[in-house]
């Protein structure tokens, strides 16, 4: 029995080391420079950009005027007023855009709106289709980039996309942008610097049209975007990070409407690694496809928060082991796991966060990281699986 509960211990620290050790690979791997090489955007596709939108209408106005500023001759934009209660399409129709108003209240999420705006798109199809959020600002260039880089590769290409902390927030919003760089800036860095796919983040997102038509956009999965890159992986279309486009947009304010947004998220994320993180590895194993086990790997870490939190109840059960049954081996891999973490957490601090948090609110961070673990424990006791807008400030 105590062999029996020695193994046991020991192979859920080599499985739970896993993703600190492609986490810090991916840290390290974005320390790296490589050469930039700039494709030409003289001449590009044609693009028609879609916005899915559900009661945006404080914010599609400058969303849409960036889009715009970028957009060439034949190009398109059309917004999916996605079941608004607000006027949100008005907004949008006299701010320039297409806009088609979609009312299905039985099929709500963004999946469900982008499959509509495709679908009024294969009318007269594009080259390339771009999505991009309501409440994001598209910085200059971007559609340039992501257009020439989807047609050339006809492979989906993600943009950095950045959410940050209004001025003046507090510790736990800071600490949030945190996690949020190291999730969508230094992981897909480091594995484009490997040669290695990226997962598809919701928005900043370009498709060559003979991927896209035929993807399966219509559902309200929570993590809807790392569902749609494993189905392009699957195709043997791994998404392409393109850190030189980017699209950024800010945390709500309001602690209700960032708990929302919160557990939308990790809950997608977390069943997202439960129902097909270790299926699309052994797929990948059995093709000798490394981007699909790459993107498995990948999609198999979690938030940073709950990786730290489950690393650190290990490392103390460790601890407790040796004290108890003098079992070394468990502690020193609960140990390399923990140091492992820490040093890729620092890491992606000091290269890509110093402007974000300082060293003392990453070290006091371990607050934030238990702060959260309700939203962890509603994930086994009333997990979120219907798709819900977080409010803005202004709702």
């Amino acid at each position: 029995m105590v062999t029996l509960l020695y193994s046991a211990i020991i192979v859920v620290l080599v499985l739970a080391a896993l993703p600190v050790a492609v986490l810090l690979v991916q840290a390290l791997a974005a320390l790296k420079r490589t050469r930039v090489t700039s494709l030409p955007t003289e001449w590009r596709p044609g693009v028609a950009v879609i916005v899915p939108a559900h009661n945006e209408a404080q914010d599609i106005s400058a969303t849409i005027a960036a889009i715009r500023e970028q957009l060439r001759e034949g190009d398109r934009l059309v917004v999916v007023a996605d079941n608004c209660t607000d006027d949100t399409a008005t907004v949008a129709l006299l701010a320039g855009a297409t806009v088609l108003a979609r009312c299905n209240l039985e099929q709500r999420g963004k999946g469900f709106a982008l499959d509509y705006g495709v679908r009024h798109l294969a009318h007269s199809p594009p080259d390339i289709v771009i999505m991009i959020d309501a409440d994001c600002q598209l910085l200059p260039g971007s559609i340039d980039r992501l257009a020439c880089l989807a047609m050339t590769t006809q492979r989906p290409v993600q943009a950095l996309d950045l959410m940050q902390a209004k001025k003046n927030a507090g510790l736990k919003m800071r600490i949030a942008e945190f996690a949020w760089i190291v999730k969508n800036h230094v992981r897909p860095l480091g594995f484009a610097r490997l040669g290695l796919p990226c997962q598809l983040m919701g928005t900043g997102m370009a498709f060559p049209w003979a991927l896209i038509e035929k993807a399966g956009l219509a559902n309200g999965n929570l993590a809807e975007d790392m569902q749609l890159g494993i189905e392009m992986a699957r195709k043997n279309a791994a998404p392409i990070f393109c850190p030189d486009a980017c699209v950024i947009s800010y945390f709500p304010e309001g602690e209700e409407a960032a708990r929302m947004q919160r557990t939308r998220w990790e809950h997608g994320h977390i069943s997202m690694i439960i129902h097909h993180g270790f299926p699309l590895l052994i797929q990948g194993l059995r093709r000798g496809d490394r981007m699909l086990i790459a993107m498995a790997l990948d999609m198999c870490v979690p938030p940073v928060a709950l990786l730290t939190l489950v690393t650190l109840v290990l490392f103390i059960g460790a601890s407790i082991t040796y004290f108890m049954f003098d079992w070394l081996a468990p502690l020193l891999l609960a140990s390399i796991s923990l140091l492992g973490l820490t040093f890729a957490v620092l890491l992606a601090w000091q290269r890509f966060a110093r402007h974000v948090v300082s060293l003392n609110d990453l070290l006091s961070a371990l607050s934030y990281v238990f702060w959260k673990l309700p939203l962890y424990l509603k994930f086994f006791i009333s997990r979120q699986v219907e798709w819900v807008r977080a409010k803005r400030d202004a709702d």
